[in-house]
Formats: structure tokens, C-alpha cells, sequence
């Protein structure tokens, strides 16, 4: 019996790289799977849903059960679409892994508007509004006396969480969505709901598009390949899992490490009993200033 028997899953973003992974592992391990995708390019533009078919084709073909939905996640309506299909195909649902992300890389001084909506779309409002409506789900469920333990996994990225250079629109995004995970594990906690994220390291349309990474990435014949986003899975599994003992948490992940990562937390201070002047603030914390 798999970690995920019998548990309904939306993971977004599916059709390609991680998101595939999540579904043909999901799929292994038990749960009924519907696979989001638009099946855009790597900066969001077009529509292809061959990819999410294709992964359900598999799914089906190793004896699972999936559909395709094509909706975009950062559409609100979309977003609704997309939780009602699963409750409507499978009957339920238990678990939702935001996971669908785009890339428009551009240094702060050449970034356009686009660019930083586009991503901050997709990214942000495309974790929040699928997980708004299926926290509604969960809510009326609770309410109607359904309590069971569900599950969301947000995706962040190392660029949110330690500031990469050229990625000002995604970078905020992924850091954005980790506070989100948190808020939104404590909101939902009456509800039985755990919310927790990752930021993962493997080999993707998306990484691979950054410079220097394709020969950093590349597998190497005969050893264990630290990049394959198949190494995502298990952890993303887990913590979509009933018995996940975690919520509100951030992971970083990349081949068979797992790395918890602290929350902003407060550091040095200086303290009076009165106002500062600009000058006496200077002085009082000239000790914590980079040497």
C-alpha cells in the first residue's frame, strides 16, 4: 500500500520537469492525480496541453488514475475550475502542490513592467488562488464534519530564499510564497490543513536556461545524478502524506539531501531609553556593520 492510497491530488505545473516527476510518483505511490498544465514556453507565452496528456497517458498506463486540466492557475476562475474538477472527477480532495512556474530573467534596470507581472503572476497569485479555493473546499468540509488531514506544497526556490542577481521578479515571488505557506499554515491549521514549501535543486527547462548550468546539471554515467528531478519526489510525497508531521516549514532539497531552512528571525540590536539622533545611531552601530 502506497504513502498516498486512495488520496485525491492536484499538482500544477505538471506536464514537464518536477511537476512530471510529482505526478508519476504520486501516481506510484496510491493517489488519483489531476495534472495542471498549460504547456507554455519557459516565459509562460503559448498553450500545449500534449504534455499534461502525455503524463496522464503514463499514469494510466502503470494502472492510475488522472486527468488533464488546462486551466491557469493565476486565473481566478481558472483556479476554482481547476479544485472543482478534482472533486468532481475523483469525489475529494486532499492534497495540492503548487508547483507551475515561468521565468523572465532580466537585471532590475531592464526588467519591464511585463516581465515583472508575468512572473509575479504565475508564480504568486498562481499558488494563492488555487490554495484560496481549496481552502474553501476544506473549510465547507470541516464544517459539514469531514475532518481528515489535507495537504499543500508550495515551491519556492534557492533564488527567493538567498537572492539571486537577475531574477528581481521571480526571486520576490519565491520568497513571497514561502511567507505565504507559513501564514497560511496557521490560518488553516483548524481545518486539519498543512502547508508547508520547498526550494528545489534539479535539472529543468527552467534551470538549464540559466548560463552555466547545463554542464554543472549534466549526468554523469555510472554515478548517483544529483539533478534528477525524480530526487523532489519522495520529500514533496511526504509531505503531501497524512502522517507529515510538518507545517509551515521551508526544505531546501537537491539529490538525497534535505536541508531545513530557518525563517527571518531577529538578529543584533542596540537599545536606549530616549530618541536617537542620526549621529548616535551611527556610532551605536558601527560594531554591526559589515567590516
Amino acid at each position: 500500500m502506497g504513502a498516498l492510497e486512495g488520496r485525491v491530488a492536484i499538482i500544477t505545473g505538471a506536464g514537464r520537469g518536477i511537476g512530471r516527476e510529482h505526478a508519476l510518483y504520486f501516481a506510484a505511490e496510491g493517489a488519483k492525480i489531476v495534472v495542471n498544465d498549460l504547456g507554455g514556453a519557459n516565459d509562460g507565452t503559448g498553450t500545449d496541453l500534449t504534455p499534461a496528456q502525455q503524463v496522464v497517458e503514463e499514469i494510466k498506463a502503470m494502472g492510475g488514475e488522472a486527468v488533464v486540466n488546462g486551466d491557469n492557475v493565476a486565473d481566478w476562475e481558472g483556479a476554482q475550475r481547476l479544485i472543482n474538477q478534482a472533486v468532481e472527477t475523483f469525489g475529494d480532495l486532499d492534497i495540492l502542490i503548487n508547483n507551475a512556474g515561468i521565468l523572465r530573467d532580466r537585471v532590475l534596470v531592464n526588467m519591464t513592467e511585463a516581465e515583472w507581472d508575468a512572473v509575479i503572476a504565475v508564480h504568486l497569485k498562481g499558488h494563492f488562488a488555487p490554495s484560496r479555493w481549496a481552502a474553501a473546499y476544506w473549510r465547507e468540509q470541516h464544517k459539514a464534519g469531514v475532518s481528515k488531514p489535507r495537504n499543500i506544497v508550495h515551491t519556492s526556490s534557492t533564488s527567493g530564499l538567498f537572492a539571486n542577481p537577475g531574477q528581481a521578479n521571480y526571486g520576490a515571488a519565491k520568497t513571497g510564497i514561502a511567507t505565504f505557506s507559513q501564514i497560511i499554515a496557521k490560518e488553516l491549521a483548524r481545518y486539519n490543513v498543512k502547508s508547508n514549501t520547498i526550494a528545489p535543486g534539479a535539472r529543468t527547462r527552467l534551470t538549464l536556461a540559466t548560463p552555466g548550468l547545463e554542464d554543472v546539471m549534466k549526468p554523469r554515467e555510472g554515478t548517483f545524478d544529483p539533478w534528477d528531478p525524480a530526487n523532489i519526489s519522495p520529500l514533496v510525497a511526504y509531505l503531501a502524506s497524512a502522517d507529515c508531521a510538518f507545517t509551515g516549514e521551508t526544505f531546501l532539497v537537491q539529490g538525497g539531501n534535505v536541508t531545513m531552512v530557518e525563517s527571518w528571525k531577529r538578529g543584533a540590536q542596540v537599545n536606549r531609553d530616549s530618541k536617537w539622533t542620526v549621529t548616535e545611531l551611527a556610532e551605536a552601530l558601527a560594531p554591526l556593520a559589515p567590516q
